[in-house]
């Protein structure tokens, strides 16, 4: 008989937090309690699961007390305060933070490509849920590290959800005064204006001049190939495009688009709510020896975020 779980969510309210709730209330599992923690603007708000009301509470002493797993999107500082807790109280936490990211001691995971970075699946822990472009990038890497994969140059376009629903709002009300002919307005997060915009920064610039997420997608790469020794700039590899593209096609977490179909390319529109990486416009580069391009697309909301966490957790459960 499948065992009943009590969950936690961390940052119940935000936009990740609501996507693992209708991943949680679509999946398989049998779940007795959800247990949701937001602010304190926040708190005593119904949080609806499976025809179930269950009111949103704060982060408070003893608080994870009889939870399985924990799922945390709520930030690094928080995370960094409040995950050893769940963990001491006897929870399993799946972090979404780059709080524990790049320690030596937290297990950085994408379930197709490393899940057996985690040494005993059932013991509390933390467990750390990658950058939302990383994860789909290294599960096309992953496919193609029997070719001898040496480097990789990455370029990444990302939309506005990643800023959460403040970044998402500040996309609607400064599109609207543009298209009213007005000058936009301040923003939360975007700030000049998003609007009809792209914005070559996301997260803080170090003295290398790097921002947070190229630093990220860089290191955390390494880290879950077990590569430490990648250069992240250039993606070589001597082989024909037949073997690429049957390695792709054949990949049971990349679904591979030959040239020549009825669609030229990946949309975001068009692998929306889907978990896995999305490959198309394979092409040699012209001037460069052994090397190839191709465009990756996922959902950064739904596979960048929630979905690898609960997949995560599917594995986890299904050892309990």
């Amino acid at each position: 008989m499948s065992r009943e779980l009590a969950i936690g969510i961390v940052g119940a309210t935000g936009l990740v937090g609501e996507t693992f709730r209708n991943l949680l209330s679509k999946s398989k599992h049998l779940i007795k309690e959800i247990r949701p923690f937001a602010s304190e603007r926040s708190k005593g708000q119904d949080f609806e699961f499976r025809d179930q009301l269950f009111k949103v509470q704060v982060l408070a002493d003893n608080c994870f007390e009889g939870l399985d797993i924990v799922f945390f999107s709520s930030g690094d500082p928080l995370s960094l305060e409040w995950a050893p807790k769940a963990v001491e109280q006897g929870a399993i936490v799946i972090d979404n933070s780059a709080a524990f990211r790049m320690s030596p001691d937290h297990p950085l995971v994408v379930p197709e490509v490393n899940f057996d970075a985690i040494k005993d699946p059932l013991s509390p822990q933390v467990i750390a849920n990658p950058n939302c472009s990383t994860i789909q990038l290294v599960m096309v890497l992953n496919a193609l590290k029997k070719f001898g994969l040496q480097s990789c140059r990455v370029a990444s376009y990302q939309s506005v959800s990643g800023a959460g629903k403040a970044g998402i709002q500040d996309l609607l009300d400064q599109s609207q005064d543009v298209l009213a002919g007005k000058p936009p307005r301040e923003g939360q997060n975007f700030n000049p204006s998003i609007a009809f915009e792209c914005q070559p920064k996301i997260g803080s610039i170090n003295d290398e001049g790097f921002c947070s997420e190229e630093v990220k997608i860089m290191a955390e790469t390494k880290k879950i190939l077990s590569m430490p020794d990648i250069k992240m700039s250039a993606f070589t590899v001597r082989v024909s495009r037949e073997e690429i593209e049957t390695t792709l096609s054949e990949c049971s977490y990349v679904q591979y688009m030959k040239d020549g179909g009825d669609a030229p390319f990946h949309s975001y529109d068009s692998v929306s709510g889907e978990t896995d990486a999305f490959v198309s416009r394979l092409r040699k580069d012209p001037d460069f020896d052994n090397t190839w391009m191709f465009w990756v697309v996922a959902d950064n909301l739904y596979r960048g975020a929630a979905s690898n966490g609960m997949l995560i957790a599917d594995q986890i459960i299904d050892r309990m």
